[in-house]
């Protein structure tokens, strides 16, 4: 048991004296190995200050990724919770604009097809098909400003000056579909051609008096009001619950596109222009769901 303790304390002595040791560390030029500076200390010196210098170094490398962004790189580093619910909400953001992307989207694409005549598809139909890849994007020509002359902007202070329409378009509000509107006549005249979906004419088209007014059939915004070589002026208005009216081979247009307008309000006058048209009258078109409708079966023309 003594020997024992004394092998202890031999080895206590040594361990001292290795740590009381001095040791010179010196920095040479590697050329000339001319001495620029030298540290001298106890070993035990040596071992504090690395130990020391590295627990620092650990402390601030930590404390600079908690506090950065850096800490997003880092394996095992979890969010605090408002960073969660930020990073929740962004995505939900995300997800609310695509498919508002996906429904102008389809909306475009619908209004292409009616401006150019052609049966479209309903918005369900077209949001399917657009999950799965095949929908086309497609653009709408720029609208145009439309000048207007002198006796136009009179007569356009004139009726718009008149009694306000007081007839209720869809009261009670207790249907949705197309058959719980009251529509506004367009304009009178004689049916000079027929609604054909064999024939592929989506539209009726009424005789009528150069320069006579055209009404809006519904309140709505003018999403369209621009020319075209084969139709002349067009107009097309959005009402709500899908509804679009399109009104063709107009002489003028008084309404700007984004221009809310009431049933029954004057938008255009009617004409003869475009090279599909063989005399003053109006091209009146119904569009529901992206799929014409026969206007006869609403509005006495």
């Amino acid at each position: 048991m003594i020997k024992k303790g004394g092998a202890l304390t031999k080895q206590k002595k040594r361990l001292a004296k290795a740590l009381n040791v001095r040791y010179k560390v010196v920095i040479l030029q590697e050329e000339t190995f001319e001495e620029k500076a030298s540290f001298t200390g106890k070993l035990w010196y040596w071992i504090t200050g690395a130990s020391s210098a590295a627990v620092v170094l650990i402390i601030f490398t930590i404390v600079f990724i908690r506090a950065t962004p850096l800490r997003e790189y880092v394996m095992g580093m979890s969010l605090n919770g408002f960073e969660r619910s930020r990073l929740i909400e962004a995505y939900t953001r995300i997800d609310s604009m695509e498919q508002a992307a996906q429904a102008n989207t389809i909306y475009l694409t619908n209004l292409q097809q009616v401006i150019g005549g052609q049966v479209g598809e309903t918005l369900e139909q077209a949001a399917g098909q657009q999950a799965a890849g095949k929908a086309t994007n497609a653009v709408i020509p720029a609208t145009a400003d439309i000048g207007l002359s002198k006796d136009e902007l009179a007569l356009r202070e004139l009726v718009e000056s008149g009694a306000p329409y007081d007839l209720p378009e869809n009261p009670g509000n207790t249907s949705t579909g197309i058959s719980s509107y009251t529509f506004y006549s367009p304009i009178k005249g004689i049916i000079s051609s027929s609604f054909s979906a064999k024939e592929q004419h989506y539209a009726v088209d009424i005789a009528v008096k150069l320069n006579e007014p055209v009404r809006a059939t519904l309140s709505g915004n003018v999403v369209f009001a621009s020319y075209t070589p084969e139709t002349g002026y067009v107009a097309i208005v959005q009402h709500s619950n899908n509804l679009l009216s399109l009104y063709k081979h107009c002489a003028s247009i008084i309404k700007k596109v984004g221009s809310f307008v009431r049933g029954g309000e004057v938008i255009a006058f009617a004409g003869d222009t475009g090279e599909l048209s063989t005399g003053p009258h109006l091209h009146f078109e119904l569009w529901y769901n992206g799929n014409p409708v026969n206007p006869t079966d609403y509005i006495a023309f």
